[in-house]
């Protein structure tokens, strides 16, 4: 089966020098993909080589088998949708916000939104419980709440591929469980595809189906949670010391903190 996203041999980076180099990422259709690794490692910075932030320096990256920064923005935005880390808060209501979303399907400068757009844009603030303050001004909401009105207003592009470059960074951990079911949701039930940047691991191996893990500007292991979430892979990743067990009730990885009191005493 053709991947919907495939990036082979592909490197980005910056006029600093730094850059990533990927051999191959697969991405199938109702994949929920995760990537992880420590500050530095090249995780946003391959995010916004997907996202056409940044050129490639080499390789190239397929989507449906077409070169992705060949297609049009426009065209593209009907089918990736975007959510980066830091969302913003315009002066501008929730609903004229999320309905910013159906801006790729305008076919003049003029936005003039149809009935057809409210709807869609209604429909997914309902799923993603921010309808309840369509009216309120963007700057007026908390950082979780803005989060997902930035998924409502992604979701709203009605994409097949959902990018996200660390939705829950910031959070606490009841906005960041809130948004990470909402994403198993939609994943599961809406079948979409969702590719995201992520550093909590033990969010990573509970919710992703599959996991990329970098280091150093290189993927140093990728494959299901189980595989990729080992104490060695971790270890020498993350170079601080873990114990890795399973969750009792999911039966996925989950990770533990060792902290060096511990370790010089049981050394």
């Amino acid at each position: 089966m053709k991947p919907l996203l495939h990036i082979k041999k592909f490197s980005c980076g910056y006029a600093s020098k730094f850059s990533i180099c990927v051999d191959e990422i697969s991405i199938q259709k109702g994949d929920f993909c995760g990537i992880i690794g420590p500050n530095g490692a090249g995780k946003t910075t391959l995010f916004r080589g997907i996202t056409s932030e940044l050129s490639p320096i080499a390789g190239e990256i397929l989507y449906k088998g077409d070169n992705l920064h060949a297609i049009k923005r426009q065209k593209r935005a009907q089918h990736l949708a975007i959510v980066n880390q830091n969302v913003g808060s315009p002066t501008i209501s929730v609903e004229e916000y999320v309905l910013l979303g159906r801006l790729p399907f305008q076919k003049t400068l003029s936005f003039v939104e149809s009935k057809e757009d409210f709807e869609i844009a209604h429909r997914f603030m309902k799923m993603t419980n921010t309808f309840r303050f369509k009216e309120k001004m963007m700057n007026e909401l908390s950082g979780g709440e803005q989060q997902l009105a930035a998924i409502a207003r992604a979701l709203t592009q009605e994409p097949d591929l959902l990018l996200l470059d660390e939705p829950t960074s910031h959070l606490d951990i009841s906005h960041a469980i809130s948004i990470m079911n909402l994403l198993q949701k939609l994943n599961e039930e809406e079948k979409l595809t969702i590719m995201m940047v992520i550093h909590d691991l033990n969010l990573a191996g509970e919710f992703c189906q599959h996991l990329v893990m970098i280091k150093s500007g290189e993927i140093y292991a990728q494959g299901t949670p189980h595989e990729v979430l080992t104490y060695d892979n971790i270890e020498k990743v993350y170079q601080t010391p873990v114990i890795t067990q399973e969750n009792p009730l999911s039966g996925n990885p989950a990770v533990f903190l060792v902290s060096q009191r511990v370790m010089d005493k049981s050394s």
